[in-house]
């Protein structure tokens, strides 16, 4: 296990080194590159003995190389209901359309944007009054309970792929 961040000083790098959990700087302004940087996040995956990679805050969008090195082994979360309002400005265009529900997906990464099948998805109401930032904290609440528990899921083997459907058994 490893965290890895694309810049020093950010917080869940200090989080993983208090409690004792290696931690990697893998800068991005020291690659020419998409692919050199992706063959690099990569590569610090594997050398920590990982098979996966968990990503929450990393802004960046990987290469090819890291599906093709980690099938349906790269897990995400996003702040909406995909296939609605993909990329980084999620919360923000879920507001502009004036939707009612948005929410938090957790999904498998694959060569486009915010689109690997699907493995869990709740809810979160657009409530009257609500602008990016109170909208957002709401999501990331959601987040923080659903990521965990899928990811748990994943590294006990409780998560099947078959297509784009992701077969979920949810401990209890």
């Amino acid at each position: 296990m490893v965290v890895i961040s694309d810049r020093p000083g950010v917080k869940a790098l200090d989080r993983a080194a208090a409690a004792g959990i290696p931690t990697r700087v893998v800068p991005w302004s020291e690659f020419e590159d998409r692919d050199s940087f992706t063959r690099a996040i990569c590569d610090a995956v594997t050398e920590a003995g990982a098979e996966a990679m968990v990503l929450a805050g990393f802004m960046r969008i990987l290469a090819p190389v890291a599906i093709r090195r980690f099938p349906d082994r790269i897990l995400n979360v996003h702040p909406a209901l995909l296939p609605a309002f993909p990329g980084a400005r999620a919360v923000g265009q879920a507001l502009e359309y004036g939707v009612k529900l948005t929410g938090v997906t957790v999904h498998f990464v694959d060569e486009h944007i915010d689109h690997g099948p699907i493995i869990a998805q709740e809810a979160v109401p657009v409530l009257p009054g609500d602008d990016e930032a109170t909208l957002h904290a709401r999501i990331q609440r959601v987040e923080h309970d659903l990521y965990p528990r899928v990811v748990s899921a994943f590294a006990n083997g409780r998560l099947r792929v078959e297509g784009r459907i992701v077969r979920w058994e949810e401990e209890r």
